[in-house]
């Protein structure tokens, strides 16, 4: 009778059909497994068990979450977080229709790449420029447009490997270039390019370390030098910039940043083209950005590659709108920027408050303490930095404990464990985020 009455029950749950049908399969299969195993008795599925596992699969794969790294361009996490302004305008552009191929004013077909290069162009002194959908693709598709079938003269020092096992080495065999190395892992002279210059060089490339850093006995040709043996010997040059800052070195300084060379500070050096990405210093939306000579950034922009690798709409609004607070000095507005840039003592504050929140929550057995800690700007960008900031770190069970419960909420809380202890740093938990966090924590009283 009680398995009868659970049957009725499951059947009526108000979830999608396929979702209980899966739920009960897996329901009937584990208590299948079980006999066969381990000989016991069946027990009845109860509709809770059906209703929770089927509600599990109906959730979306991707979704949101609370980072309490520390690491701002978390990777792992979709890297720059968009400003509610950017969200809002991508929205209304996106829930319509929009001249994203259109020139209004003339009435005729239009360019996609024309709503972001007059931006561009503002923020970078390029003469020119393109978007891709990332900066691998910005790379491969400027090898392939300025050196197909030619050599490019790269340092060894500057063959990285990234994230994804993201190569320049085979990327560059891809985009039909040949790689040449000169110098060594720790020095490369700009004599080091000269030398390895033939009738077969189509390209000079720098390339940022990105994730990397080598230190000591070390020396590199600069941007400017690279260019400018580039235009001595009538060969294109390209930087491979990475990360993207539009800050100027003013805001690097005042920010506690690394000394980073700025996307202006490459394509002032006289680079015929420029790449790098959208989403890691610059905080908006995943792109790949080419920016350089007209000459350049026209052969990028015919090259068969390019419509397979443009970006969409809501790309290209995203990038407008984060493109534009640059241009109108509101960097706060961008959210990767103002976490990086918080003040010391705001971070305190911030901390404090929300300690003051958590305590009020927190389950039974359990406590919540500042740390003095340090934050990372992440994304493959600036490894030797450190950004000093403020923690709670939580107390009362085992940090691994802790973190699995924590990851197990509703909105899922990841932090990071550091000296043992499970702690949450206030650099990157937005604003919007301390509700669920309060939730998340609030539910640690469930640890066994």
């Amino acid at each position: 009778m009680a398995t009868m009455m659970a049957t009725r029950e499951v059947a009526a749950l108000e979830l999608p059909r396929w979702a209980v049908r899966e739920a009960v399969r897996d329901a009937v299969d584990a208590r299948r497994r079980s006999i066969l195993e381990n000989g016991q008795t069946i027990e009845p599925i109860e509709p809770a068990e059906i209703s929770g596992a089927a509600a599990r699969l109906c959730r979306p794969s991707l979704r949101r979450l609370v980072n309490a790294t520390g690491v701002v361009l978390h990777t792992n996490f979709g890297r720059a977080p968009i400003s509610e302004r950017a969200l809002n305008e991508s929205l209304r552009i996106a829930s319509g229709y929009s001249n994203l191929e259109y020139d209004i004013e003339r009435g005729c077909r239009g360019s996609r790449h024309g709503h972001l290069t007059p931006l561009i162009r503002g923020l970078t002194g390029a003469a020119d420029a393109a978007v891709v959908n990332n900066n691998a693709a910005a790379t491969l598709l400027g090898l392939a447009a300025l050196a197909v079938g030619k050599e490019v003269i790269v340092s060894r020092g500057e063959l990285v490997e990234i994230g994804g096992s993201f190569r320049i080495p085979d990327v560059m065999r891809l985009s039909g270039a040949t790689l040449v190395e000169v110098g060594t892992t720790n020095k490369t002279r700009i004599e080091d390019y000269r030398d390895a210059i033939t009738e077969r060089t189509g390209l000079l490339l720098k390339v940022h370390q990105s994730n990397f850093s080598i230190i000591g006995f070390t020396e590199a040709a600069s941007s400017k030098e690279i260019a400018e043996l580039g235009k001595e010997r009538g060969i294109a040059t390209m930087n491979d910039l990475g990360s993207g800052c539009l800050l100027s070195r003013e805001q690097l300084i005042g920010f506690g940043l690394a000394d980073e060379e700025t996307v202006a500070d490459a394509v002032g050096s006289g680079m015929d083209l420029v790449t790098f990405s959208g989403d890691k210093l610059l905080g908006g939306a995943q792109a790949g950005i080419l920016a350089g000579s007209q000459q350049a950034v026209g052969a990028v922009r015919k090259h068969p590659l390019m419509r397979a690798l443009r970006p969409d709409k809501l790309t290209l609004s995203i990038l407008s709108t984060t493109l534009a607070a640059y241009r109108d000095q509101q960097i706060d507005d961008v959210p990767a920027v103002a976490m990086m840039g918080m003040p010391f003592e705001k971070l305190r504050e911030r901390a404090t408050s929300l300690l003051a929140e958590l305590r009020s929550v927190i389950a039974e057995g359990f406590t919540v303490e500042l740390r003095p800690v340090e934050s990372a700007v992440g994304g493959g960008t600036m490894p030797e930095t450190r950004l000093p900031s403020w923690a709670i770190a939580i107390l009362g069970a085992s940090p691994r404990q802790i973190d699995r419960s924590l990851r197990a909420a509703p909105v899922a809380v990841v932090g990071r464990i550091s000296e043992d202890e499970l702690i949450l740093d206030v650099r990157t938990i937005m604003d919007r985020d301390w509700h669920a966090l309060g939730e998340a924590v609030a539910s640690l009283g469930g640890l066994e």
